[in-house]
C-alpha cells in the first residue's frame, strides 16, 4: 500500500450544461484552475457516451470491454484527478440508468451531457500524487509517495 498525506484546498461547485462533453469540460476546468490533485462528486444525466464496465477477459494488461449509452441516462459518480505526464488525469467512475436498466464502469471518451450535470471538486494541497503507467498492469495507476522516485515497476 502506498500513502501521500495533505489537506483539503479550494473547493469548486460546477454545473455542466445541455450538450456539453462533460469530460473535456471537466478537463479543460482543471486546466484552466491549475488543480493537480482532487475529488470529484457529480450527478445529472448523459445524452451519450461510452463506459468501460470491465475487461474483455480476465488478463492483464486488460482490453477494456465499452458499452455505449444513448438516449438519456440518469448519472452519478466520483473521480480521482492526480497529474499525469504534462496535465491533470481523470479517472471517472460512474452508475448510470435508464428504465430497468442500469451499467457502473469507467467514462471515457465521450460523455455528452442531456440537461444538466452538477459537480462538486474538492481540491487536495502538499500531496505526492502522480498518474503513471504500470508496466506490470498496463494500466494507468496513482503513486503515491512523497519523494520524486515513482515506485519499482512504474514509470
Amino acid at each position: 500500500m502506498q500513502y501521500s498525506e495533505g489537506q483539503l484546498g479550494r473547493v469548486f461547485v460546477m454545473r455542466i450544461d445541455h450538450g456539453e462533453d462533460l469530460l473535456e469540460s471537466l478537463q479543460r476546468f482543471l486546466q484552466e484552475k491549475e488543480v493537480r490533485a482532487g475529488m470529484l462528486l457529480f450527478l445529472g444525466a448523459l445524452e451519450e457516451g461510452a463506459m468501460v464496465t470491465g475487461p474483455e477477459q480476465l488478463a492483464i494488461p486488460p482490453v477494456p470491454h465499452f458499452e455505449e449509452i444513448s438516449g438519456g441516462w440518469e448519472i452519478f459518480g466520483v473521480a480521482t484527478i492526480y497529474t499525469g505526464e504534462s496535465e491533470p488525469k481523470i479517472h471517472l467512475h460512474a452508475s448510470a440508468g435508464k428504465g430497468e436498466r442500469s451499467l457502473t464502469g469507467c467514462l471515457r471518451e465521450r460523455a455528452k451531457v442531456y440537461l444538466v450535470v452538477e459537480a462538486v471538486l474538492l481540491e487536495f494541497r502538499n500531496l505526492y500524487a502522480r498518474r503513471v503507467q504500470s508496466a506490470t498492469l498496463g494500466i494507468s495507476v496513482p503513486a503515491l509517495k512523497k519523494d520524486l522516485n515513482p515506485p519499482s515497476g512504474l514509470k
